[in-house]
C-alpha cells in the first residue's frame, strides 16, 4: 500500500513538474514574438512568483523583461531580478550570461560582459563538454537588436559549437540569422541560410519565416517578401509582426490593401496605446491627416506615463501635408530631440530636410540630420542619396564651397564619376571661385569625356577667371575640339579666335601670331561678310604694323644717303 501511495505521489509530483515546464515553453515562445509582450509578461510574472529560484525561469523573466526595445527603467528591473537571485544564492551561470546580455544593453564594458560569458561556459562544462543552452544564450546576447549592440561574429561562434551539440533547437539558428544580419548586407546570404537551417529543424518557427521576410523587404524583392510574410502567418496565424510588416510594405502603394493587415495585427496584437500609433499612421498613409492628429492626440493623452516619442514624428508628416510648415518643424525638431534611434527611419529624415529646406538660416541645421541619416545607414546608394541632398541645400543657399565639399563627398562613396558628376563638380568649383580646382576638374572631365563639351567650356571659363594668358592653352584645345564640327561651331571658333587676337596684338605683341589668327578666321569665312571684311581689315592693320619698322629702316637709310650726295 505504502509502495501504491508512493507510486502516486511520484505520478503526480512528475505530473505537476511536466506541467510547469509545459507552461515555462509556452511562455518562452512569446519572448521572441513582438507585439506579444504584454502576454509573455503575465506568463512570466506567474511562473517568477511560484518558482523565484528556479534558474531557467529567472533568465526567461529577465529576457521577458528586456525583450525588445528595453527602456531604462526595464533594463533596471531586469538587473534588479538577477541581483536579488544572487543574494539568495541562486548563482547559475545562466544569470551570469543574463546580466552580460545587460551589460551589452546598457553600453557596457564589452570584454567585461565577454568574461561573464566565458566564466558561465566553464562554469556548466559537464563530462560531455560544453552546456548548448548556455552557448545559445551567450549567442542571443550578441544578437540582440542594434548594431552596436555586442559582438556578431563572438555570437556565431558560440552559436555554431551550441549547434554541433543540440541537434534539435532551431532558435540556435535563428539566433545566428541574427547575428550575421547584424554584419550587414554583404552576409544577408548567410542569415537566410541560417534562417532556413531553423526551420529544417521546425517549419513551424514564424520568427525564421518572418526574419527571411525581413532580409527580402530590405531589398525590396516584392514576391519572396510576401512569400515569406504569407508563410510565417501559416505557421502561426497570430503571429503579428508579419501582419503589421505586410501593413507597411503596402501603407504606400496600396493603402486600402494595407488596412485589412492593419487589422489583422491590431487583432493579434496586445492592446497597447502604442500599437494604436498604426491606425493614426494609416489615417495619415490615406491622406486623413486631420483625423490623423486627432487619434495621435487621444494615444498621446493615454501614454502619460510613458510618452511615445514618434508621435510627434507623425505630427509632423501630418502638418507638413496640411501645409503647416511651422509646426511641422516644432515637432520634427521635437522628434528628433527625445525619439529612440529605432524609432528613426529614413523618411523622418528626408522629412526633416525638406521641412528645414523652406526656412532660410537652417541650413546647417538640415545637414545635421542629413549626417546623422548617414551615420545610421548601411546602405551605400542611401549615403548617396543624402550627400547629394546636402550638396542641393547648400546650393539654394549659394554657399557653393560647402555645396562642393558633399559633391566631393558623393564622388567618394561611389567610387567613380559619371559625366554629370564632373559637371557638378566644375560648376561649383567655378561658383564658388576656387579656378585652379575649376581647372584641375574641368582637365579631368576632358579626359574622361573628351566628345563631351562641357569640359573644355569649363576649362576656359575658369582659366580666363585667373588671368589672360592662363586661358590661351585651354582656348586652343576648345578650338580643336570644336574643329570636329566645323560647320556647327564655326561662330564658336571664330569668337575664341577674337580673344586669341586680341591677346596677340594687344598683349604680347606678337603681330605674327596675331597675322596667323587672322588666316585662321578667313579660313572659317572666306567669302564676303562681316566676319571675313574685320579679318582682312585686322589683317591689313597688322601687316601695316608689322612692315613699319623695315619702311621707317629703309627709309632712314634713303634719306641717309641723299644727305650724302647733297654735300
Amino acid at each position: 500500500m505504502m509502495k501504491k501511495n508512493f507510486t502516486f505521489f511520484l505520478a503526480a509530483l512528475l505530473a505537476v513538474s511536466f506541467a510547469s515546464a509545459q507552461k515555462l515553453s509556452d511562455a518562452v515562445k512569446l519572448v521572441d514574438v513582438d507585439f506579444k509582450h504584454q502576454v509573455a509578461d503575465d506568463l512570466f510574472k506567474k511562473l517568477y512568483a511560484a518558482s523565484p529560484k528556479d534558474p531557467e525561469v529567472l533568465y526567461w523573466y529577465v529576457m521577458s523583461i528586456i525583450d525588445g526595445k528595453p527602456s531604462k527603467e526595464e533594463l533596471t528591473e531586469a538587473n534588479q531580478v538577477i541581483q536579488k537571485a544572487l543574494n539568495d544564492g541562486v548563482n547559475a551561470p545562466l544569470l551570469w550570461v543574463a546580466s552580460g546580455h545587460i551589460e551589452l544593453l546598457t553600453g557596457g564594458d564589452i570584454n567585461k560582459a565577454k568574461q561573464k560569458f566565458e566564466e558561465a561556459i566553464t562554469a556548466s562544462k559537464t563530462k560531455k563538454g560544453e552546456n548548448p543552452e548556455i552557448l545559445t544564450a551567450i549567442g542571443r546576447a550578441n544578437a540582440d537588436e542594434g548594431i552596436n549592440v555586442g559582438d556578431a561574429n563572438y555570437g556565431i561562434e558560440k552559436l555554431k559549437r551550441a549547434g554541433e551539440l543540440n541537434k534539435i533547437d532551431p532558435d540556435i539558428f535563428y539566433y545566428m540569422g541574427l547575428c550575421y544580419r547584424k554584419l550587414g548586407s554583404d552576409y544577408g546570404g548567410e542569415a537566410v541560410k541560417a534562417f532556413n537551417e531553423a526551420l529544417a529543424r521546425d517549419p513551424k518557427d514564424a520568427k525564421a519565416w518572418f526574419q527571411i521576410g525581413k532580409i527580402y523587404q530590405s531589398q525590396n524583392n516584392k514576391d519572396a517578401l510576401e512569400e515569406n510574410f504569407n508563410a510565417a502567418i501559416k505557421a502561426d496565424p497570430t503571429f503579428p509582426a508579419a501582419y503589421l510588416a505586410l501593413y507597411t510594405y503596402y501603407a504606400d502603394k496600396d493603402v486600402n490593401k494595407a488596412i485589412e493587415y492593419l487589422t489583422d495585427f491590431l487583432k493579434y496584437a496586445d492592446k497597447d496605446p502604442e500599437n494604436d500609433f498604426f491606425y493614426a499612421d494609416y489615417l495619415f498613409r490615406a491622406g486623413k491627416y486631420t483625423e490623423s492628429i486627432a487619434k495621435a492626440k487621444e494615444i498621446e493623452a493615454n501614454t502619460v506615463a510613458k510618452p511615445l516619442p514618434k508621435i510627434n514624428g507623425l505630427y509632423a508628416f501630418d502638418y507638413d501635408r496640411l501645409g503647416d510648415s511651422a509646426q511641422a518643424k516644432t515637432y520634427i525638431e521635437k522628434f528628433f530631440a527625445t525619439a529612440p534611434l529605432y524609432d528613426i527611419t529614413a523618411d523622418h529624415y528626408t522629412l526633416a530636410i525638406k521641412i528645414l529646406s523652406k526656412f532660410p538660416g537652417s541650413e546647417a541645421e538640415a545637414i545635421t540630420y542629413i549626417q546623422k541619416a548617414m551615420d545610421n545607414d548601411t546602405l551605400k546608394a542611401n549615403k548617396i542619396i543624402y550627400a547629394n541632398q546636402a550638396a542641393d541645400i547648400w546650393a539654394r543657399a549659394k554657399n557653393y564651397t560647402e555645396q562642393l565639399k558633399w559633391l566631393q563627398k558623393v564622388v567618394e562613396l561611389k567610387g567613380t564619376k559619371s559625366e554629370f558628376d564632373y559637371y557638378k563638380l566644375t560648376n561649383a568649383a567655378l561658383n564658388s571661385k576656387d579656378y585652379p580646382l575649376a581647372m584641375s576638374i574641368a582637365s579631368d572631365y576632358i579626359t574622361a569625356f573628351p566628345d563631351k563639351p562641357q569640359g573644355y567650356i569649363y576649362n576656359v571659363k575658369a582659366a580666363k577667371s585667373i588671368d589672360t594668358a592662363t586661358s590661351i592653352a585651354p582656348i586652343i584645345q576648345q578650338n580643336d575640339y570644336l574643329s570636329k564640327d566645323l560647320d556647327k561651331n564655326r561662330k564658336s571658333i571664330f569668337n575664341n579666335d577674337y580673344y586669341l587676337l586680341v591677346y596677340y596684338a594687344e598683349k604680347t605683341k606678337e603681330n605674327e601670331k596675331a597675322m596667323a589668327i587672322c588666316d585662321n578666321m578667313l579660313a572659317l569665312y572666306p567669302n564676303p561678310g562681316e566676319e571675313n571684311d574685320f579679318a582682312l581689315k585686322t589683317k591689313e592693320v597688322l601687316q601695316k604694323a608689322i612692315n613699319a619698322p623695315a619702311d621707317a629702316k629703309k627709309s632712314s637709310r634713303s634719306g641717309g644717303n641723299k644727305k650724302s650726295d647733297n654735300k
